[in-house]
Parts: structure tokens; sequence; C-alpha cells
């Protein structure tokens, strides 16, 4: 059997296996560990809990907890509420304002916390039914929130970014610097396309949205509540890129003080509040490290099969254009999102794509940033995407369509954005190489 029929039926296997429901730590183990003894024999069954444990030898991976600790403190508090209502109070006399506002309280938020969910969530309980009552479109407003909250992970520090860099070996802090800009790129598209569409839908009255008049004294007396979070966000990043710490350090410093910070200024002390942050940072901190450990077990029976090596072998060959290539990526990409969450698409898909973009000479800094928007169209797109089901579960009374019609746009704008990147590069190479060399 030649490697790229073993190759489909390991996919094939794979797909059918995690569509049964079982966790897909546990999925892709069963499916390495099945073809790899089944190929190579019962005697090579002490290689799979090697490789297991090779996996969670990265120290990188350090920083996943601590992260985690900091984005489920803040996600935790009624810091999401109170940044949403800062901008809308700030931006209220701008058309379309407090889509506006709930865009960037969605980007802020998310650089905060890390997670798209979360983002929906925190932010999407107060913005949806505000936008509802003043006159937005149902699609505008899930729509709206949905997509914001994917800005959690290309926008620092992101999970997702942490998973690539261990997975492919490159650098999480550079990973990190690529991100900053494409995600403000990205996040100023969303708010260009919500201005022009209010105002437009306002002109042939299809808007009529209400506007709330707010006092300087009411603008202001809300800023020290959310300014300490910002500048949480923004001395996490300068002390990674200014040299003064390593992502690890960087990390375990900044869920210290996101700790610190909820409890002073939401005076959130009790010990119940701790356990269950600490709970639930221990349960998603050994789901994700399982489903590293099992990627990397995935990774070892592709190459040990020659399976990866001979799929890189033979796209590099069809494609007489490397952009043609990065094309079939992308389209890759795409259709893996729409059925696996970003964590598992990237560890699965990371070991056979690496070595083919490395061959086609792109770089590996700024693929990543490439596959993280790749992910974030999975998240508004059924039938996983997992802000979607987030945004049902906050407004059940809107219908799925209407959700999915409001995404649609902000999709358009993820791929234009990927458009962008591959047309100039340096958008997201230029400032890891003048921060980093």
């Amino acid at each position: 059997m030649t490697p790229l029929v073993l190759s489909i039926y390991i996919i094939g296997a794979t797909f059918l296996i995690l569509a049964t429901g079982i966790p897909i730590a546990f999925g892709l183990a069963l499916v390495s560990t099945l073809f790899f003894v089944g190929i190579e024999g019962i005697g090579r069954l002490p290689l799979v809990a090697e490789q297991l444990f090779n996996g969670l030898q990265d120290f990188g991976i350090v920083t996943i907890p601590m992260f985690l600790l900091m984005g489920i403190a803040i996600a935790a508090s009624p810091a999401g509420k109170d940044l949403y209502l800062a901008l809308d109070r700030w931006l209220n006399r701008v058309p379309g304002g407090l889509v506006l506002s709930n865009l960037g309280a969605c980007a802020i938020f998310a650089a905060l916390c890390g997670s798209s969910p979360a983002t929906c969530a925190a932010i999407g309980k107060m913005g949806i039914p505000e936008m509802r009552k003043r006159g937005y479109s149902d699609e505008l407003a899930t729509g709206t929130i949905a997509a914001g909250g994917t800005l959690g992970i290309l926008i620092p520090p992101s999970i997702t970014m942490i998973i690539y860099g261990i997975s492919t070996g490159t650098s999480i802090g550079r990973l990190f610097i690529a991100g900053i800009v494409p995600g403000i790129m990205l996040t100023a598209l969303f708010m260009f396309w919500a201005y022009i569409y209010v105002r437009f839908s306002q002109g042939r009255g299809k808007e009529k949205v209400a506007v709330t008049q707010y006092t300087w004294k009411e603008r202001f007396e809300i800023l020290p509540k959310i300014l300490p979070f910002v500048f949480l966000v923004i001395g996490v990043l300068y002390v990674l890129y200014g040299g003064f710490a390593t992502p690890n350090e960087a990390s375990a410093v900044g869920a210290l003080f996101a700790m610190g910070l909820v409890a002073v200024v939401y005076k959130m002390y009790n010990t119940k509040y701790f356990w269950e942050i600490f709970s639930e940072t221990m349960v998603e901190s050994v789901m994700l490290l399982l489903i590293i450990a099992a990627s990397f077990l995935f990774a070892f029976v592709l190459s040990n099969l020659y399976i990866t090596q001979s799929i890189a072998k033979e796209l590099v060959a069809i494609s007489s254009n490397k952009w043609l290539l990065m094309f079939y990526i992308n389209l890759f990409l795409i259709v893996a999102g729409f059925f696996l969450p970003p964590v598992a698409s990237i560890l699965m898909t990371a070991p056979i794509l690496y070595p083919i973009i490395v061959a086609a000479g792109f770089d590996p800094i700024w693929f990543g940033v490439v596959v993280t928007i790749n992910m974030e169209i999975g998240l508004i797109h059924p039938p996983v995407g997992l802000n979607i089901f987030v945004i049902q579960g906050i407004a059940p009374d809107v219908a799925l369509s209407k959700i999915l019609w409001g995404c649609l746009p902000y999709a358009i704008l993820m791929i234009l954005q990927i458009v962008i990147l591959c047309a100039f590069p340096q958008i997201a190479t230029w400032l890891p190489s003048l921060v980093m060399g």
C-alpha cells in the first residue's frame, strides 16, 4: 500500500471516529495507535507511550495554563460588561456607534481573555439585547458579536498561536507580534463595513436606530474600571517583546496581575470565586495538553509511515505556482475548519502543511497568521461554528439562518484579509523582524 493511499485511510478513519463524538485527544490517539501497531507490529507499541510524553516536553507549553488562567479570571468578572459600556458611551454619536462599540469591545476583551466563545458570551449578553432594543436588525446584532469574538485567536496573547508555535517549532513571541497588525487591520475592516452598512441602511430607512445621550461625567467615571485591564495586556506584551521576560514568565506575571486586578477592581475576594477559576483552568489545560500529546503521536505516525513527506512531495509537484499551492492550502484549511475546532484543526494539519510551505519558500510566521484567520472563519461557519452556537444560546429567539447571514459579510472580510496578506506578506513579517531581529 502506497503512503498516499494509506493517508486516505488514516484521514478518513480520523474523521469517522471524531464524528462519533469521542473526545479529540482520545480519537487521535486511537487512530494513531491502531494504524501504527497494525503496520509496524505489536513490538513497536512502547513507542506510542514515548511519543505521547514527548509531545509534552516543550517548555513553551507552560504558557498555556498561565494564559488560560489570565483569560478565565477576566472572563468571570464584569470586565466585559464595563468595557462594552465604556465604548458605547464614547462612540454613541458616531453612525453605527453601538455596533462599533461591540466590535471594539470584542477586540479588546479578546486580547484580555484569548477565547472566542468567552468573548462572544461576555460581550454578547449585553451587546445583542441592547443593539436589538435600539433598532438594529437581528442579523447585524448577532453577526457582529459572533465575528468580533473570533478576533480572540488572532490578537495576542493567543492560545491558538501558542498551539501553532508548539506544533511547528516556530517562535511563539514572533507569532504574537505577527498577529498584532493583521488583528488591528481585521478589526478596522469589520468596523468600516459596519459603519458603511449602518450609514447606508439609515439613509434608506432600513435601520431606525435610537441614540442614547451620555454626559462627560458618565463617560469618564467608567474608565478607571477598564483601563487597568488594557494596561495589563500592554504590559504583558511589553515585558515579552522588550526582552525582560520569556513567554512563560510573561504569561505567569499576566495571570498573577489579572487575578489581583479582578480582586481589587471588582472586590472579588471570596474563596469560591478563586476555586471556580482554578478548577476551570485545570479542566481546560488538561484538555488542551491531552490534545497536544495525541497530536504529536499522530504527527509521529504520519511521518514514520512516510505519509507527510509523500503528501508534501505530491502537492509541490502538482502546483507549478506556489500561490496556486497556497490557494489549495487555504481551501483545505477552510474546509477543515467546517468540521474541527481551531486547536484540533491546527494540530492535525500542521504536521502535513508545515513541510509543504517551507519547501515552497513561505515564511512559517506569516503562515501562522494565515492559518489563524482561516480558523476564525471556521468559528462562524457551520457545522461546528462554536461562536454561532454561543450566540444562539444568548438569543434563542433569533433564527440560525439570520445569524449565518449576519456572519457572512465578516467571513468575506476575513477572506479579503488573507488575500491582502498574500499580496503583502510584510504586513505580518515586518514587525517581528523589527522587534526581534
